[in-house]
């Protein structure tokens, strides 16, 4: 089992955000850091609050950081077009040493869609739009040239040079459970699902669905990495987190991913990777 930590540029600085993730980057137990993709605060009762942006924000800690695998959990589709959010990650992907993993979802924040004038369009639409996006970004990640005439996106010889480091391309890690559109998108592109539900209730039965989805295309499960997020709230300690990883590690997850609330501090870092190496192998 693996453990990461994800720090969203909300509510906090950017001093404590590198902080935190150069600190986590000379702990062994973590293996990976991710951020968060909102141009707004969600999930705090004030949203007018600051909110660093995520590209920038992952470049910098990328450079600040050796070891860690990075990425963005996950970047809206919505925000930027699939052949521009390629080229990023490619570039990000050869400035990093071959550390990134490659996050992206359909997209659903309302409010800021509508302050920034960005059609987020109704549900069937948003995954429309992110069906298209994860072939877009697939045939630029992989071939020289890459042809696309959808709804959405047009490309005509579109070339994605250099390529990224890691071969055939970072791994495509796409969250959330939906299982009409959701899932069968994991088995067909992803290299990495991730279940964001907090409760977990439902990861087990979610995941057999995600193995259906795979069986029916012939796909292999065994390519698809799975993480399940634990979100830390600032009354939960590192012994309460610890063991709800052990619960999603029981429930089928590879990876967790430790959701540290803000203000973002690296002392939490130590006792929480005590608290994880206590578990033992599972």
């Amino acid at each position: 089992m693996q453990f990461s930590i994800k720090t969203s540029p909300q509510y906090t600085t950017w001093e404590d955000m590198l902080a935190v993730w150069t600190a986590a980057d000379d702990i062994d137990v973590f293996v990976g850091a991710w951020n968060f993709d909102h141009f707004y605060p969600i999930n705090v009762p004030d949203t007018t609050g600051p909110c660093m942006e995520a590209w920038v924000t992952l470049t910098a800690l990328a450079q600040a950081t050796n070891r860690l695998r990075i990425g963005t959990m996950v970047n809206g589709i919505v925000y930027r077009h699939p052949a521009v959010l390629a080229k990023m990650a490619t570039t990000l992907d050869i400035v990093s040493g071959g550390r990134l993993d490659l996050g992206i979802g359909a997209g659903w924040n309302e409010e800021e869609c509508d302050a920034y004038g960005i059609e987020l369009g109704t549900l069937t639409e948003r995954f429309d739009r992110f069906e298209e996006a994860c072939a877009v970004l697939h045939g630029l990640l992989t071939r020289e040239t890459t042809d696309f005439d959808g709804t959405y996106f047009q490309l005509r010889q579109a070339r994605n040079n250099p390529k990224p480091i890691q071969t055939p391309h970072p791994p495509i890690c796409i969250g959330g459970q939906g299982p009409r559109r959701t899932l069968p998108l994991v088995a067909r592109y992803a290299q990495h699902w991730n279940y964001p539900g907090r409760s977990g209730r439902h990861m087990a039965e979610t995941l057999e669905r995600l193995l259906g989805e795979c069986e029916e295309i012939g796909r292999d499960p065994s390519e698809i990495h799975v993480s399940a997020t634990v979100w830390m709230d600032a009354e939960m300690g590192p012994s309460a987190a610890a063991d709800l990883a052990a619960q999603r590690v029981d429930q089928g997850a590879d990876e967790v991913l430790l959701y540290l609330a803000p203000p973002h501090t690296p002392t939490i870092l130590e006792p929480l990777a005590d608290a994880l190496v206590a578990l033992g192998p599972r």
